[in-house]
C-alpha cells in the first residue's frame, strides 16, 4: 500500500509535479473516467517501468458525451478505485470537480480533422472534440514525460497522437495493449451495465474480428470480409452494428493498396448490445 496523494485542483498538482521534476524524477499520467479495472491498472504498471512517478486523473468529461449518452449513468467508484490505486503503488490522483476543470466562462474546443472523422466520429459527433480538449487540458496541466492510454479506444489514441504533435506538447504518447478478459472480451468500465445473458454474448464481437481479420489475410477483398462479418455479428444479437471497417493503422484512411504483411493495419467495430456501446478493433498485417 502506498501513501496516495489526492489532490482536486490545478495548483495543487502543479506544485506537486514542480517538486518531482526539480528532483529530476520523470512522470507518467494515466488519464481515466474512474470505475477502474485491471486494463487501467496495466496502464499504471506500464507507467511505472517507464517513469518514477505516475499520476493517475479520474474525471468522468461531461463534454465527451452527446445528451442521448451514458454520461448520468457512467460508473462512479471513487472509494473503490482509491484503493486501487494505493494498493498498485501510484503516486498521486487528480480528480478534479467539472467546475475546475470547465470554470465559468470557458469558451476553447480543440479538434482534430482526418483521424476523428469517421468510425466513432461519425456515430458520436462532439465525441473526439470533448476529449481531444480535455486531454489537452490534462496534458498542460500535469506536463507529463510520456501519457499511456489503452489500444482498445484505438481512434481516441490516434486523435491524441496528432493532437500533441500538431500542437507540440512536449509529451510521448504511449498506447498499451487491449487487456482482456479470459473470454476474450475487451476489458471496459461499461461492460458493467451488460446483463448475465448480454455478457455471455459479448466475447463473439472479439471472436468475429478475429475470424474477418483471417479472412483478409487469406485473401478475401477487405468489403466482402467485413460485410460477411457485419452479418455474423447481427446473427449473433448486437443490433445495431455501428461499424465494423478496415483502415490504416495510423491515419484511420481506408486502405487503397492491396494488402500485404507490411501495411500495418486495424480492424475496427463498434455494435450495440442491448443498451451497451461495445468497441473493440485488431491488428491486421
Amino acid at each position: 500500500m502506498s501513501d496516495l496523494q489526492i489532490v482536486r485542483t490545478i495548483p495543487e498538482l502543479r506544485a506537486t509535479l514542480r517538486v518531482w521534476r526539480a528532483a529530476g524524477q520523470r512522470i507518467a499520467l494515466v488519464p481515466t473516467m474512474g470505475a477502474l479495472h485491471d486494463a487501467h491498472m496495466a496502464l499504471m504498471q506500464a507507467g511505472r517501468a517507464r517513469a518514477d512517478r505516475v499520476v493517475a486523473t479520474i474525471f468522468v468529461n461531461p463534454t465527451q458525451f452527446a445528451a442521448h449518452e451514458d454520461l448520468d449513468t457512467y460508473p462512479r467508484r471513487e472509494a473503490q478505485d482509491i484503493e486501487k490505486l494505493r494498493a498498485d503503488g501510484i503516486d498521486l490522483l487528480f480528480a478534479p470537480e467539472a467546475g475546475e476543470v470547465y470554470p465559468d466562462g470557458f469558451a476553447t474546443t480543440v479538434t482534430v480533422a482526418g483521424v476523428s472523422e469517421g468510425l466513432c466520429g461519425e456515430y458520436r459527433p462532439g465525441h473526439f472534440e470533448g476529449v481531444a480538449t480535455v486531454v489537452t487540458k490534462l496534458l498542460l496541466q500535469a506536463l507529463p514525460d510520456i501519457a499511456l492510454f489503452g489500444e482498445k479506444d484505438y481512434q481516441q489514441l490516434q486523435v491524441i497522437r496528432r493532437l500533441t504533435w500538431d500542437l507540440d506538447i512536449p509529451v510521448e504518447i504511449a498506447g498499451v495493449p487491449t487487456v482482456r478478459e479470459a473470454d476474450g472480451l475487451a476489458m471496459s468500465s461499461r461492460n458493467l451495465h451488460l446483463s448475465e445473458a448480454e455478457r455471455a454474448i459479448a466475447p463473439r464481437l472479439h471472436e468475429t474480428l478475429a475470424g474477418v481479420a483471417e479472412q483478409i489475410i487469406a485473401g478475401t477483398s477487405p468489403e466482402a470480409a467485413c460485410a460477411a462479418g457485419r452479418a455474423q455479428l447481427v446473427e449473433s444479437g448486437f443490433k445495431p452494428v455501428e461499424y465494423l471497417e478496415l483502415r490504416h493503422a495510423e491515419t484511420l484512411d481506408v486502405p487503397t493498396q492491396p494488402l500485404d504483411a507490411s501495411t500495418p493495419c486495424r480492424l475496427l467495430a463498434a455494435v450495440w448490445l442491448g443498451d451497451t456501446r461495445l468497441i473493440d478493433n485488431i491488428a491486421v498485417g
